[in-house]
């Protein structure tokens, strides 16, 4: 059995431990709280962008552009993946990153990462990484996603791939999240049919439908980037807040545990020494 001294050094560990992550849960629930705020204020621009492109589309019936699409015969993807650069945020990492890879099958796959942790993940593994970005995922702005969504278009309109996904978390709750794939091209109207307005307002487009679509497309695309890494800040804060609780939870049983077992240890060398007094009285008469 383990002495006093050892289980006063665990106990003194553990407390050590549990102090770091009650730190880390109130520090993730509060930037949680201003992340939440931020995801509300991009909703409206990606709301309105949807409207856009659906109003046209409606109005152009056979929409022929390169952007637009059904989905694509051909294997060429790119798939940009959204992860963290921090860890200690439960299974948020590895379930985004195996969502990306159930995606990669049957592919010729590039990725672009977001993340250090994803950015790992595929190294490991030996996939083509076209472009890595960290240490942002707490500190980004609309230029970041700007030069994602960028280098995507870039890669689709020069036929180097067939289409372009997004693998992100999507936020349920405070303590809830799950992966989420979007593809971001081609563009598919039937995607943006409930968003086509029911009034009987004509719209002209000027120069052409064409040419707005040519500029509310890549704006579209880094909007969609955009909301992806928001939405996805919020989702790794919220996992990173529970594990914090439920690793200070754990600590503090194991503490009282630690305690209980010191108390025995000490009761038992209490005890003996009673008994050598004893033992030792009773030889001297």
């Amino acid at each position: 059995m383990a002495s006093m001294r050892d289980i006063k050094r665990r106990i003194k560990s553990v407390n050590s431990t549990r102090q770091i992550t009650k730190a880390m849960n109130l520090v993730a629930s509060s930037k949680l709280n201003k992340a939440k705020l931020r995801m509300e204020g991009t909703k409206p621009f990606a709301e309105e962008t949807r409207k856009v492109i659906a109003e046209i589309g409606s109005s152009m019936g056979g929409l022929d552009h390169p952007l637009f699409g059904k989905q694509p015969d051909g294997k060429k993807t790119l798939i940009i993946v959204i992860t963290s650069d921090k860890g200690l945020c439960g299974g948020y990492n590895s379930a985004v990153c195996k969502e990306a890879m159930s995606l990669c099958e049957g592919r010729d796959v590039k990725l672009i990462t977001i993340g250090s942790k994803g950015r790992d993940f595929f190294r490991r593994r030996n996939m083509n990484i076209d472009r890595s970005v960290v240490g942002i995922s707490e500190r980004f702005d609309y230029n970041d996603a700007s030069a994602i969504g960028s280098r995507a278009l870039k890669l689709f309109k020069d036929k180097e791939v067939d289409s372009v996904y997004l693998v992100y978390t999507r936020f349920i709750s405070s303590i809830s999240s799950t992966p989420k794939v979007i593809r971001l091209l081609p563009v598919d109207a039937d995607d943006f049919k409930d968003e086509v307005s029911h009034k009987n307002v004509l719209t002209l487009y000027e120069p052409s439908e064409e040419q707005v679509l040519d500029y509310v497309v890549p704006r579209y695309v880094n909007t969609v980037v955009f909301g992806g890494m928001v939405e996805s800040s919020v989702c790794e804060l919220g996992a990173r807040m529970a594990a914090m609780d439920a690793a200070t939870d754990n600590a503090e049983e194991m503490i009282e545990n630690l305690n209980l077992l010191y108390n025995r240890v000490r009761q038992g060398a209490i005890t003996q020494e009673i008994t050598e007094i004893v033992s030792g009285s009773n030889a001297l008469e």
